[in-house]
């Protein structure tokens, strides 16, 4: 018997709860998203379901096709498409990125499948209120092959980061990490659909963390 995603054990890290971070004032979000916007409609379930005190205030999506501007349209959030190819340079590209989460005032900015790296123009105006989430236990398997990286490595446990963003691609300060198992008979689809129950789990939280107390 094959068991759903969502019923493998995990261990999380640190070991938290939304009950425990407290009932601050909203905080405002600006979410990245360049694919299916899966990890956007987590953390906009989060807010619905009152375990995370916070407002989408825009989703910007670089990716004409992104399914996640479809999710945004259901959840009543502003989508602004920015496509990367219409900029002449990653700095060129994250001064209109800035612009944009400046016009809609926001506080904290979240890259939840965010495939484009960035630079100092967008990290700058964002002190440490730029986060990350990344499917692999970082600050193993960097980049955009994580999961097969660590498939092909042979590992046994498994999981997604969420972190602070600095210069260097998928590094900085670690805000919260999940870990699951990898099992013999698993695919990069079948392991990946198991991290991302995870990463599902862990944005909201680390984004109530980093609201509550900073980091």
């Amino acid at each position: 018997m094959t068991l759903r995603p969502d019923f493998i054990p995990s261990l999380v890290s640190p070991n938290i709860s939304a009950d425990t971070l407290g009932t601050q004032s909203p905080i405002k979000l600006g979410i990245l998203a360049s694919g299916s916007g899966s990890n956007f409609e987590a953390v906009a379930q989060a807010i619905k379901d009152g375990q995370l005190s916070a407002h989408i205030q825009v989703l910007i999506y670089n990716n004409p096709d992104a399914y996640a501007a479809v999710r945004a349209a259901k959840w009543g959030v502003p989508a602004v498409l920015l496509n990367h190819r219409d900029y002449k340079s990653r700095e060129e590209l994250d001064r209109q990125i800035v612009q944009t989460l400046r016009e809609y005032d926001v506080e904290l900015v979240v890259m939840a499948g965010w495939m484009r790296l960035v630079t100092s123009v967008f990290i700058d105006a964002f002190p440490n209120k730029i986060i990350n989430i990344h499917p692999s236990l970082l600050p193993s398997f960097k980049g955009s092959h994580a999961v097969e990286e660590a498939l092909a490595e042979g590992v046994k446990i498994a999981g997604c980061t969420v972190h602070l963003v600095c210069l260097e691609m998928d590094s900085g300060p670690i805000v919260m990490q999940a870990a699951v198992p990898v099992l013999p008979d698993d695919t990069p689809e079948t392991l990946h659909a198991r991290i991302q129950v995870q990463e599902h789990r862990i944005l909201p939280l680390a984004i109530a963390r980093i609201a509550s107390a900073g980091f």
